[in-house]
């Protein structure tokens, strides 16, 4: 019996690892929920720099602040999520994944609002406005953490499991989908936000996040909840996850139980299990141990860097001058041709193999950031702004592009039984160098000295393509098949000698057709 492709155009149905129909309503209902969970995040992902320079204007502190409150919580307990995402059951994780998130972005929504609506705390009640300026951060780190507990649930565990059994490009196209899905986010979100805060107010954009939060939490539940019940062999993953760690449980509890001679060692386990929390040593060295460290690495190389449309680049445009819907339009493009990379990815990779789409993609985006460092020498601070706006923006096909690359090759090279805690680990890393691209920006707060930060982020990309290549080179043992250019260039040379011998044989052709 041959099997149809998992996402197959047509309205058929899909099957799984055991070889039931999967009704494509289903995909539907993952897809949509991943948008609604997203859409939520963008939003705020691309406020919130808005709202700090706003709340203390004229400097980038307030929201390198924020930035180094919500990195640093994903740098500490980032391994742990992961942890949890593996020793939990997938129910337990899309619940308080949702609840925390939604949540968490209710209440900073609130303390947005208070800050703006009450801006004269500043001068009459300083310890208020320091109040509800730690609510925000602390609400932020929350949503931020619980966020990272969904996309390791969605995209490191559901999509594998769903596509287990399938040929290869399945699972390629699944996570073309996802990261589609995210880019359209980051597409709309910006832009309907932008649109807001330029011809409402940044207090009306803040209503609007925490009533869609406070909504689409019912409808996001439903959604995968929906799908976790149709789709068996999530159930079948989430039990074994189960059974995998029951023997370890039962195992700790019997040598605790012993007397005598065992005391010591259970004296060893209470503390493994109290300062096996700081910070997770053992999930990292599992990291350390795996094939694709190298990629990791420059994968999260490339989150030390203001050249996004984060929250320091967002909040100095904004100090430069240029309204917050023309931002939302630039971020706008910018997911536009993200989105455009999860169409080229699957394309590219089926030809040229997964590590050699990663080498190219990582170039051709260091490539396009050069238009970011010639934006420094220009002395009209917008057009300097607009040029800095489409170095990131075109950027982005090589950046989501080498982000796929990366996220298959942990896929098929991680055991299922580490893909939690890798992830985990993968995402606190990428949070430490984020959370360092904070650090810079408060000691660089000055928007004036911006310029010192696109160095130094140009230099990290620089780096990260470098480690890659080093990776590529150990794993293939060659760059380039130069065999394959050498060939080229022999045809090239002697093209047109054969199209000049042509040409003459033409010519005698000719002279004798014309003599007969």
């Amino acid at each position: 019996m041959e099997r149809e492709p998992l996402l197959a155009k047509q309205e058929k149905p899909l099957l799984d690892t055991q070889h039931n129909s999967i009704p494509s309503s289903l995909f539907t209902y993952l897809y949509v929920g991943h948008f609604l969970a997203r859409w939520g995040a963008r939003m705020w992902e691309f406020s919130v720099g808005l709202y700090m320079i706003n709340i203390w204007p004229n400097s980038l502190l307030f929201a390198a602040i924020y930035g180094v409150a919500e990195a640093s919580s994903t740098v500490l307990f980032g391994a742990i999520v992961g942890q949890w995402v593996d020793r939990l059951t997938y129910v337990k994780v899309l619940r308080l994944w949702l609840v925390a998130q939604n949540l968490a972005y209710i209440i900073a929504g609130g303390t947005v609002i208070a800050l703006l609506k009450f801006s004269f705390l500043k001068s009459t009640n300083f310890a208020a406005f320091i109040f509800l300026v730690i609510l925000t951060n602390v609400s932020g780190a929350i949503a931020a953490l619980s966020t990272l507990a969904g996309t390791i649930l969605i995209e490191r565990e559901w999509v594998v499991v769903i596509s287990e059994g399938h040929p290869p490009e399945t699972l390629t196209k699944l996570n073309s989908i996802i990261r589609r899905i995210d880019l359209i986010s980051k597409l709309g979100a910006p832009v309907l936000s932008g649109f807001v805060i330029s011809f409402v107010s940044l207090t009306s954009s803040a209503v609007s996040l925490a009533l869609w939060n406070a909504i689409t939490i019912w409808v996001e539940y439903w959604l995968f909840i929906s799908v976790y019940n149709g789709i068996p062999a999530l159930g079948e993953s989430s039990q074994r996850r189960v059974s995998r760690l029951s023997p370890s449980v039962e195992e700790t509890e019997s040598l605790l139980s012993d007397d005598g001679g065992n005391s010591a060692l259970a004296e060893e386990s209470c503390f493994m299990s109290i300062f096996g929390w700081i910070p997770c040593f053992d999930a990292w060295k599992v990291y350390w141990q795996q094939d694709v460290v190298l990629p990791g690495l420059a994968l999260a190389l490339l989150y030390f860097t203001v050249l996004s449309f984060g929250t320091l680049m967002t909040a100095t445009l904004e100090w430069e001058g240029v309204p917050a819907y023309v931002i939302g339009l630039a971020r706008g493009v910018s997911a536009v041709i993200g989105i455009a990379a999860t169409v080229v990815y699957p394309i590219l990779q089926s030809r040229i193999s997964t590590l050699r789409t990663g080498l190219w993609s990582i170039w051709f985006q260091w490539f396009c950031l050069i238009l970011c460092v010639s934006s420094i020498f220009v002395q009209n601070g917008l057009l300097s702004a607009y040029m800095l706006m489409a170095g990131v923006a075109t950027s982005r096909l090589g950046l989501w592009m080498f982000d796929l690359s990366v996220i298959q090759q942990m896929q098929d090279r991680v055991p299922e039984s580490d893909r939690g805690v890798v992830g985990g680990v993968q995402n606190s890393l990428q949070s430490i160098l984020d959370l360092m691209t904070y650090v810079m920006g408060i000691i660089i707060s000055n928007p004036q000295d911006f310029w010192q930060l696109t160095l130094i982020s140009f230099m990290l990309v620089t780096l990260a393509a470098l480690l890659y290549t080093v990776h590529i080179y150990s794993v293939r043992k060659h760059l380039f098949h130069f065999e394959k250019l050498f060939s080229w260039i022999q045809w090239s040379i002697r093209s047109p000698e054969k199209a000049e011998m042509h040409t003459q044989v033409e010519k005698v052709e000719v002279l004798v057709s014309n003599e007969s």
